[in-house]
């Protein structure tokens, strides 16, 4: 269980990583605010500050769809050992 919820960690920290630099360089917002709008649609709540041109507007849309997958990926990798336990208990994976 705690590598799984590592792993999901790590995973979270990437995508949060390459949101924050792709807000700073291509949206041009200082670090806190890309830190916040990185998060904010990392965690599914929506964007915070209006991009100004249409790269960041790419961007924030192209991040939002990544940010959905990853989301749903980590909430899989930290779920799977319990189901997997959840089965043992119940004998559900025999035939």
């Amino acid at each position: 269980m705690t590598l799984s919820v590592l792993l999901a960690s790590a995973i979270a920290a990437t995508a949060l990583s390459a949101g924050i630099l792709g807000y700073h360089f291509i949206a041009g917002l200082r670090w806190v605010d890309a830190l916040l709008n990185a998060s904010m649609i990392l965690a599914g709540m929506g964007p915070v500050d209006p991009m100004a041109n249409s790269a960041s507007k790419v961007f924030a849309s192209a991040y939002a769809m990544f940010s959905g997958l990853v989301l749903l990926s980590a909430v899989g990798i930290v779920l799977t050992p319990i189901f997997h336990r959840v089965l043992h208990r119940f004998h559900l994976d025999k035939d």
